[in-house]
This record gives C-alpha cells, sequence and structure tokens, in this order.
C-alpha cells in the first residue's frame, strides 16, 4: 500500500465532510476507513474483515495510510518473521515521503528510538538482554508479597467509606505503587505521580509537562543507583554487562514503567468489571471452579489492554493475509481483533481457560517481557480486593459506564461500587473480610455424649461386713466435665494445597 494508491477526486474545490451516522462517515481517499474517525473500533475490525480478510487497509491521522492485521495468523506470522518485518519506522515510507509531520498525533509511538523495542540484530541482543536479565533478577515470592501489601494499604484510604471508584481509586494506583518499588523508587510513589503518568498517556495539553515530570524522577533514579547500586531493576541495568549508558538506561526505565502501567491499570480494570458484571464468572470464581489467574487470562482473551500497537514496517516485498505488502508499508499489530478471529474463536462465548495463545503480549522477539509482572499484580491484587470486600457491587447501571478509546487502547473512566464499610487493615496480615473466632473445645453436633465417670467414683468399694454396718463416707461430688481443663491440641498443619496457595499469595 503506497501513498499513490489514494487517489485525489480530481476536483479543486474540497467537498465538505459527510455528518456523523452517514455511511460515509469516516471514510479518506479511495474509500478507506479512518481509525480515528470510528466511535466503535471493535465493529469497525469485524466490517474490515468481511470486506478484505485477515488484513486490510486503512488510513491514521492526516489520512496517512497503513495496514492493520485482523487475522491472529497473520499477527502470529508477522511479529515472528524479523527477516520480513521489524519495529524500525525509518524505512516507512510515508514518513521518508514526508506525509507523516513532526507534529503528527502518532509519533511518539512511531517514532524510532534507541529502545530495545525499535532495535534490531545484535543492538537488539544488547539492550533486550539488559532488559529481561533485570527482570530475571525479580523474586516474585517478595514481589506477591508486596502486590499484597500494596492492596491492603490503598484499600484501607476507601474501607470505611461503603463506596469507591475502583478505577481511580484502585486499578490506577497499584500498578504505579508496584513498578515504583521494582524499579527502586517506592518514595516516589505518590498521587502526583499517579496523575502525571495518566496525563502523559492521554495526550493532553498538558501531556509533556507530565512526562517531564515522571522522566525526572527516573534520571534521580538512574543518577542515584549509578553512585550507588542497590536490589531493584534500576541498579541491575546499571550492572548488567551490555553497559547501557544513562540515557539508554533512563529510557528503558520509562518504556517499563509505561507501558507496564498503562497495560496493567486497563487489565484490573477489566477483570474488576467483569467479576462485578457477570454473575456467572463470579459465581465460578467464588464457587473454586475458576481462579482469579484464570480469570486474569479470560479477561486477556476478551478485552487486551492494547488494541492495537505502532507498528511493523516490511523490510521486503512480500504476502501477508493475500494482500500485497510492499517495502516500506507499515502495519498494525491488533491484538484486540486476532483475538475474536473466528477462525481460532468461533464461539465468542466459550470458555478459554487453561488457553494462553492470546496476543495481549504480543509475541516473537518483541513480546512484552514484563508480563508476568502484569500477571502478578492482577492475580494478587484483584484476589486480595475480593477478600477484603466479599461484597462489592456494582454502584450504577451497567449502561451507564463509560469508556475513553483510542486506536491503541480502550480504558474504563470509573468503576462506581458499593459494600458494606470496613475497617482498616493491617498491611502485613493475610486479607480477611471477617474475624474468625476462636475454635471452642466443647462443640458439638447432635446428641449430647454420655459424660465420662469420675475415676474415684468408677472404683469399686470394699464389701462391708454384716455384723457391723459400715460407715457412711461423704462421695466426692463428680466434676462436670467442662470444668476439667481442656487438653491443649496441638496445632493442625496446613495441608499441601493450602501450604501452595499461602506461598503463591506471598502471605
Amino acid at each position: 500500500m503506497t501513498p499513490e494508491s489514494h487517489a485525489s477526486t480530481g476536483t479543486d474545490t474540497p467537498l465538505p465532510g459527510p455528518p456523523p451516522g452517514c455511511p460515509a462517515h469516516g471514510l479518506g481517499p479511495g474509500g478507506l476507513h479512518r481509525l480515528h474517525e470510528s466511535e466503535d473500533l471493535a465493529g469497525l475490525y469485524e466490517q474490515l474483515r468481511k470486506e478484505h480478510g485477515p488484513v486490510a487497509p486503512v488510513l491514521l491521522h492526516d489520512d496517512v495510510p497503513i495496514w492493520i492485521v485482523l487475522g491472529h495468523a497473520e499477527n502470529l506470522h508477522m511479529v515472528r518473521s524479523p527477516t520480513q518485518f521489524c519495529r524500525d519506522s525509518r524505512i516507512w515510507t510515508p514518513l521518508k515521503d514526508g506525509l507523516v509531520k513532526p507534529d503528527h498525533p502518532l509519533m511518539p509511538h512511531i517514532a524510532w528510538q534507541p529502545i530495545a523495542s525499535h532495535a534490531e540484530g545484535d543492538e537488539h541482543k544488547r539492550l533486550r538482554g539488559a532488559v529481561q536479565g533485570a527482570i530475571s533478577t525479580i523474586d516474585f515470592r517478595s514481589l506477591r508479597r508486596y502486590i499484597n501489601r500494596s492492596t491492603q494499604a490503598i484499600v484501607n484510604r476507601f474501607c470505611e467509606e461503603g463506596e469507591a471508584d475502583l478505577v481511580g481509586q484502585f486499578a490506577e494506583h497499584l500498578p504505579m505503587a508496584v513498578m515504583c518499588e521494582i524499579l527502586g523508587m517506592p518514595e516516589e510513589y505518590n498521587d502526583r505521580l499517579v496523575e502525571a503518568a495518566r496525563d502523559a498517556l492521554k495526550g493532553t495539553e498538558t501531556a509533556i509537562a507530565s512526562h517531564s515530570y515522571v522522566m525526572d524522577a527516573l534520571s534521580r533514579l538512574t543518577t542515584r543507583r549509578r553512585a550507588q547500586p542497590e536490589e531493584d531493576l534500576a541498579s541491575y541495568l546499571i550492572t548488567h554487562p551490555a553497559r547501557l549508558t544513562d540515557d539508554e538506561v533512563r529510557e528503558h526505565l520509562r518504556l517499563v514503567l509505561f507501558a507496564a502501567y498503562e497495560a496493567t491499570t486497563n487489565l484490573l480494570s477489566n477483570v474488576l468489571l467483569t467479576v462485578l458484571i457477570d454473575p456467572r464468572f463470579r459465581a465460578q470464581l467464588n464457587g473454586g471452579q475458576m481462579t482469579v489467574p484464570e480469570a486474569v487470562e479470560q479477561s486477556l482473551w476478551n478485552e487486551p489492554p492494547f488494541s492495537t500497537v505502532f507498528a511493523y514496517f516490511a523490510k521486503q516485498e512480500t504476502e501477508l493475509g493475500g494482500q500485497r505488502i510492499r517495502r516500506g508499508d507499515g502495519l498494525l499489530f491488533a491484538p484486540l481483533p486476532a483475538n475474536v478471529d473466528p477462525r481460532v474463536r468461533p464461539d465468542l462465548k466459550a470458555s478459554m481457560q487453561g488457553n494462553r495463545s492470546h496476543l495481549a503480549f504480543g509475541g516473537g522477539p518483541h513480546e512484552c517481557p514484563g508480563q508476568d509482572i502484569g500477571r502478578s499484580i492482577a492475580d494478587v491484587g484483584v484476589d486480595a480486593l475480593l477478600m477484603r470486600l466479599p461484597d462489592v457491587e456494582l454502584d450504577c447501571d451497567e449502561d451507564e459506564l463509560r469508556w475513553t478509546a483510542s486506536i491503541a487502547s480502550r480504558h474504563l473512566v470509573s468503576l462506581p461500587v458499593a459494600f458494606a464499610p470496613k475497617p482498616p487493615q493491617d498491611v502485613t496480615e493475610t486479607p480477611n473480610h471477617n474475624h474468625v473466632p476462636a475454635q471452642r473445645s466443647d462443640w458439638q453436633i447432635g446428641i449430647t455424649q454420655p459424660q465420662p465417670v469420675p475415676v474415684a467414683a468408677a472404683q469399686p468399694q470394699p464389701a462391708p461386713a454384716q455384723h457391723q454396718p459400715a460407715p457412711t463416707q461423704p462421695q466426692p461430688a463428680p466434676v462436670p466435665p467442662q470444668a476439667q481443663p481442656a487438653a491443649e491440641e496441638p496445632a493442625r498443619r496446613k495441608g499441601v494445597w493450602q501450604r501452595f496457595l499461602s506461598w503463591w499469595r506471598g502471605y
């Protein structure tokens, strides 16, 4: 797909655009759809699938042409074929021809940067090796314990109110608290940092200032750890044999922070929403038929944190999904339509338990290296919150929920819930929602059991002589069983499954 394929109408006078709701609304040169003008991207993806198959031509802002890959197999082939497709936008034909201006809204996503996600060959191995090496040092048992404690601290802020917004008060805070700990700057976590990250990702008028605020925090961290390394991801990046420069360390910290934060915030919101609105889902969860990790995977199939990822570029002329792809063409990796490809999911209502072949975390050489961090935050965070607030319910009609959508992702604006007010809890305790009384030693069910006969009363007395009546001796009163001190029973040791759950959850 080249710019020449989008010919002008042949008139000198620009025609007025069609009004919203008109069938032609959202169409550009050549009758191609403008993704950024669609109010229903999921519906548009299915329309494109019917019209063009698994790979379809579309337009970005300023009518820049690009392909969107809709098929599951085609997306996998693209990300797993580095000899045919790469992430280096410097070979993108529209960019080389000047069709993509420096102020293009998507340039922050597409512009080439000296980071692992855009590099190739030996440079990619060097940079990604440093990131993966740093992530491999994470102790996930300690991480789950920290996630649990962070969840308790965050829930303590609103548990006494009886109501909350689980997006603004929970899902947007927990990932940032955990990522600050992983990176090595827990002291930087606060509401201001959360707001700055959200603002920078939204691309508002203040996004540049918010991005600078986050980068200042990462720069301070890099300087401190260069002088005095500790046990955190920033230190391992600095001391890795790849010998990253301060700029490379800072840029990869930014990449890890923003990618993990945005993806995990969306994942937490989506899982909690599903639990709240789908009674079958929650019944399965409470009944033990579906664990929280399985619930998370189901959400990754239905609503991946990123709808599309910018972008891959053809290194040579090739064919994909029945379309002729020319050298320099751009292609959007699209997990959302790929995960509902009818060739892999003919029945969208069917459970996907045990199936991790979704594309929520990408694939190939650029597959997300921090996906286990996101899964851990969602697994432990949702589990701990439901333990603290077992009666939590949606506090509005489902059709009142609002989303902000872009080509890249769909973000739930708020998730209002109500629950019975709960007292704050010590963050070091195992999450629970009620006090369990001490076990009673005299507890019994059914008919009262015969009382044991005292030993003194049970012993036979010598028979008195016939010629002399036996003197009457006062008999000791029997001691009621409940008055006797109960023998201490040894504490029962947890079974294998209970010990495994405690280890997994970090208690």
